[in-house]
Order: C-alpha cells, then sequence, then structure tokens
C-alpha cells in the first residue's frame, strides 16, 4: 500500500491545529457560594485561569481558589464587579495565598466603592443579618496590618480584557446608579456570555437594602430593558451575580419584580404585610430573610412594625 506522503502531512498539521484550538477554548465553570446565593465564575482557555469575583464569606473562597486551582495553570486575575462585600471579601485570600496573581476592577471608582464599604461594613453597616467585615480587608489607615487597596488592587481602565493565552472579554461600565453605584458588566463572545453579576438575580429576592434609593431601582429598570435591547440579536447566556444562568428573559422579570417592589412597598400599611405580599407574588424565591428583609427595612423606615426571620 502507497502511503501520500504529502496526505499524511496534512492530515497530522490539522490534527495539530485541532488539538491546539481544543486547548485554547474558553471554558467556564458557575462556582455557587453558599452564603447569600452568591456566584464566582471561573475561566480558563487551558494556558491561564481567570476568577471573578470572590464570594462574601473567606472560608468559602477557600473552595473557590481550590476549584481554579485543580486546573492547574496560573491564575493570573482576579476580576472584582463592584463594590459590595459579597463579591470582594474573599480578595484577601487571593492576596495572600496567590501573590502573583493580579487584582483587578474596571476602575477607580469601582476600587474607591469597593473600599467606601469596606469602611462602612467596618463601621458596623446597618444589616445586622450580615456578618462583619473580616479583619484583612480592614483598611491599613485603620489597622497597618489590613488591606492596602490603593496598592492591591489594579484599575484595567479599558474597553476589552485580554485573558493572557486566548480569550477576551468586552469591559462595559456606562451604567447609571442602581443596584451599586457603578457596575461592571463583562461580554464574552467566544462563549456568547454576559455575565450582568448584581444587575441580574434569577429566581432570587434582589437586594434592595440600605444603600438602593427608589431612584435607584428606577435607573436599575432602565439598565435593564436598555441590556436586553442591546444584546438581544445575540442571545446570549446570562450569568447573574445570585441564581442560575439563564437567557435574557430573566431581566424582565426582574424588572416586573422592581415594578411590584416598588408599588407594594409604597402602598402596605405594614412591612410584614409588605414581606407576605411579595412573598404571596413570588413564593419560589429565596433570601426573603435576607434580601428580602432589609430591602423591606430599608423603604419602609417609617413603618413602626419589625420583621423578625421566620
Amino acid at each position: 500500500m502507497r502511503i501520500n506522503l504529502v496526505a499524511l502531512l496534512i492530515y497530522i498539521s490539522t490534527s495539530l491545529c485541532v488539538q491546539a484550538q481544543d486547548t485554547n477554548q474558553l471554558t467556564l465553570e458557575v462556582y455557587e457560594g453558599k452564603y447569600a446565593t452568591v456566584n464566582a465564575f471561573i475561566l480558563s482557555n487551558g494556558k491561564s485561569v481567570v476568577v471573578l469575583d470572590a464570594l462574601r464569606k473567606s472560608d468559602e473562597t477557600k473552595g473557590l481558589i481550590e476549584k481554579a486551582l485543580s486546573k492547574n495553570l496560573p491564575i493570573t486575575h482576579l476580576f472584582i464587579s463592584h463594590g459590595h462585600t459579597d463579591h470582594f471579601t474573599g480578595m484577601w485570600r487571593f492576596r495572600d495565598q496567590l501573590p502573583d496573581t493580579q487584582i483587578i476592577v474596571a476602575n477607580e471608582n469601582i476600587r474607591k466603592d469597593i473600599k467606601s464599604y469596606a469602611i462602612y461594613m467596618n463601621n458596623g453597616g446597618e444589616t445586622e443579618g450580615e456578618p462583619a467585615l473580616e479583619k484583612p480587608l480592614i483598611p491599613i489607615e485603620i489597622d497597618p496590618k489590613g488591606f492596602d487597596y490603593e496598592n492591591t488592587i489594579a484599575l484595567l481602565n479599558s474597553y476589552q480584557f485580554e485573558i493572557p493565552g486566548g480569550g477576551s472579554l468586552e469591559v462595559m461600565t456606562d451604567f447609571l446608579p442602581a443596584e451599586q453605584d457603578h457596575m461592571t458588566v463583562l461580554y464574552s463572545k467566544d462563549l456568547n456570555a454576559l455575565f450582568l453579576f448584581d444587575l441580574a438575580y434569577n429566581n432570587i429576592h434582589p437586594w434592595l437594602g440600605d444603600d438602593i434609593s427608589y431612584d435607584d431601582v428606577a435607573n436599575w429598570r432602565t439598565e435593564l430593558k436598555r441590556i436586553q435591547e442591546r444584546f438581544a440579536d445575540k442571545d446570549p447566556i446570562v450569568y447573574p451575580g445570585h441564581g442560575k444562568p439563564g437567557d435574557l428573559s430573566m431581566l424582565a422579570e426582574l424588572d416586573k419584580y422592581l415594578d411590584d417592589y416598588v408599588k407594594v412597598t409604597k402602598g402596605a400599611s405594614t412591612k410584614k404585610q409588605a414581606y407576605d405580599e411579595m412573598i404571596k407574588r413570588y413564593p419560589s424565591y429565596t433570601e426573603r430573610d435576607f434580601f428580602l428583609k432589609w430591602s423591606l427595612i430599608n423603604h419602609m423606615r417609617d413603618k413602626p412594625d419589625q420583621l423578625k426571620s421566620s
């Protein structure tokens, strides 16, 4: 039997090319935190790993780091989406355990939000249902053994994040103050994945607590509609900050929830009445005794009754 040497070389070359492409293909793993049902995300391209957000309790972050390390690849970056503790608390473990991993945020505003919220939580915050700020996150101006926010958190200041080894993320920050004053959204063309972080919640009562006004809620609804219009033709997989992945329909449902929430809280005569009504309308939603409870306390301060966990 004769072997066509040219054909054989083409076959070998093509096979190697396919294998290289498969190795560099971007993959995604969702890491579900138990506390506050908050998500973190692990991206890998076969050459490096990038982690998105760091969870609320650093004990849970241990598992996140172990999962990322199981890829047997360098973890080059930890990307923090915004300045709420349930997304940045665990970053001190990355700092201590993975000193070569760069902690980054999209811009200076988000870095300032993170530090400001850390100071707020260190002063007791307002939500007694939430754990105190972990000591390694106390700003170094308060405790020299704490966290140096300015020099530890790097700024991306770009509309594109190139993942070392292949793949990229489109970076969007042009949002009105909503769930937080400044928010990052990331889009992966490789995965057709839209990371909305806390602009999206899926089957979970959204956080509308101490730092979120009715104006912020109105802004949030505006941004949800804008995102739906912007990505309608792409039909991406949507990855929320809290809850399971889904599609763009979760944004319409969240918009309806926010509309209901405003009507209920402005119309109810007691916090308990509002609580019961929101549960009646959204019986499958979780975090009712954390997110919903403290949201109602925030927006119904003038009502004398108290809510207690069931």
